[in-house]
């Protein structure tokens, strides 16, 4: 059966369907494309007046450079074949986010009465400092979840991928009970499940400015040991890497990545945004560098113009973006069954 279905798939018949029906796709988005022409014009002219906001820019300019550090290091996940540790770190952060802004509904009347009354103040003013910044307590948090999931090494894949799984639904679980059965909480679990260009304020952006430089610079100082522990860890060792020190790294980086993201994306689809751009430039390149080039123009044009749309049509954020993305990814499909 097996051998069958081999023989079938490499007819040549089949390959010539193949590039026929890329061909069609192709075709069809062309001219698409040039009936929507003067649609677009206007479209752009009236993406002129949205700019004037200043929650759009402060996404814009947010978005473009996570996009940025997404796409860098969802190339480095889809070679080391840990692409859905995106999404279990996600879920983490949302969980993470919830318990956080919980904190704050924490009284002194709601402490057990045997601790000294001095230590049950000092118990609230923590956890109402952890509710007001929750974002350096979700980091902790999902930093140490993505240090776990990946200094395990390429020999504890299976086991890895457990762990994701069994963390991703965990996490969510106790982030929705926690954020529909606490009262007094200030959060839109909606917004932070699939992104709002609204959530971003002038902080998130800096934040996200600050880490996300963090994260590139990190990546460029560090390139060569991480071309090196992202494909072939044994080689590197002997080269003398230490290979759990960077994937301690990559997995830090990655941790940051998804929480910054958060705010745009959401938990659901952060992970998009670090997974498609990569597995869409693979299709026209093989190595390293290019790819991740080819990743990081992807990810960034697309997100734009998934912004755009999100505007234009009143669009969930981050549900636009992963459309822009997977039209991307059928374009590169198309022109890479063309080329063979």
């Amino acid at each position: 059966m097996a051998g069958a279905l081999e023989h079938l798939i490499g007819q040549k018949g089949n390959r010539h369907t193949g590039k026929w029906v890329s061909v069609c796709i192709l075709l069809l988005i062309f001219f698409m494309l040039i009936m929507q022409l003067p649609h677009i014009g206007g479209l752009t002219l009236q993406m002129r007046t949205y700019f004037e906001y200043g929650f759009l820019r402060r996404a814009l300019i947010g978005g473009c450079i996570v996009a940025l550090c997404a796409a860098l290091l969802g190339v480095i996940l889809v070679l080391k074949h840990y692409s859905m540790i995106g999404d279990g770190l996600s879920h983490v952060g949302f969980g993470a986010l919830t318990i956080a802004v919980a904190l704050g509904t924490v009284s002194v009347d709601s402490l057990p009465t045997l601790l000294p009354e001095g230590f049950r103040f000092t118990i609230v003013r923590v956890c109402e400092s952890i509710s007001n910044t929750p974002i350096p307590f979700t980091m902790a948090l999902v930093v140490l979840c993505a240090t776990v999931l990946l200094s395990g090494g390429r020999d504890r894949r299976a086991a890895g991928d457990a762990s994701i799984a069994l963390l991703s639904t965990g996490a969510l679980a106790v982030g929705v009970i926690v954020s529909s059965t606490v009262s007094g909480m200030n959060i839109d679990v909606t917004n932070y499940m699939f992104g709002s260009i609204l959530a971003m304020g002038e902080s998130d952006v800096w934040v996200s400015v600050v880490l996300s430089l963090i994260v590139l610079l990190a990546f460029f100082l560090f390139y060569p040991r991480i071309f090196a522990v992202t494909f072939d860890e044994a080689f590197a060792t002997s080269t003398g890497v230490r290979i759990g020190r960077y994937n301690r790294m990559i997995a830090i980086l990655t941790a940051i990545t998804v929480v910054v993201g958060m705010r745009i994306m959401g938990t659901m689809l952060i992970s998009s945004l670090m997974i498609l751009p990569a597995l869409t430039s693979m299709h026209l390149f093989s190595r390293f560098r290019a790819v991740m080039i080819c990743s990081a123009f992807i990810s960034v044009l697309c997100f734009c113009a998934g912004l755009m749309l999100s505007c234009l049509y009143a669009l969930p954020t981050g549900a636009g973006i992963v459309l822009v993305n997977l039209f991307a990814y059928l374009i590169f499909w198309c022109i890479s069954n063309l080329r063979k």
